[in-house]
């Protein structure tokens, strides 16, 4: 695993002090990450806001990177940490279920029929677990204080979002 995905990144070195949970970690990472039924932009927004709401300065700097990677812009990614009404009507679904999710612990009603309506079920289940992975490794990183990685550190300062 040190070769594959666990290598890579700090947040991984941190959770090598218990090598049996990222063994564990990789089979759900591979999903949540990879093959979810959101496509890489929604799934860079529930992961966006999720980091922006537990404070996981980790996290949103390191899915700033990923966000852009996979052509999302810095406005659109940088209105994912404010209001709700600041952005794209699709953003707002999935951002509003994340708040739902982590303020009220389900999706009320009408959250859900939103959210169904733009992912479907799969999807859905796919926002509440990757709230749920992602809530877990800001745990881990704001726990151990888990330094920014240096290749993300030197993207964002060279190129700050919103410039």
């Amino acid at each position: 695993m040190r070769d594959g995905f666990a290598g890579r990144l700090n947040v991984y070195r941190t959770m090598a002090h218990h090598p049996a949970l990222v063994r564990a970690w990789a089979p759900l990472r591979e999903h949540v990450v990879l093959r979810n039924a959101l496509g890489a932009q929604r799934s860079e927004v529930v992961i966006l806001r999720t980091g922006h709401r537990l404070g996981a300065a980790y996290e949103w700097a390191h899915h700033v990177s990923r966000a852009r990677a996979c052509g999302m812009e810095d406005g659109r990614i940088a209105s994912i940490a404010g209001p709700l009404a600041d952005m794209t009507p699709e953003d707002a679904v999935i951002a509003g279920a994340v708040d739902a999710l982590l303020d009220q612990h389900r999706l009320p009603p009408p959250d859900l029929a939103a959210l169904t309506a733009l992912v479907g079920v799969e999807g859905v289940f796919d926002v509440m677990a990757t709230v749920g992975f992602y809530s877990t490794l800001g745990y881990i990183v704001a726990t151990f204080q888990t330094p920014l990685d240096a290749d993300v550190a030197t993207e964002l300062m060279e190129r700050p979002l919103g410039d």
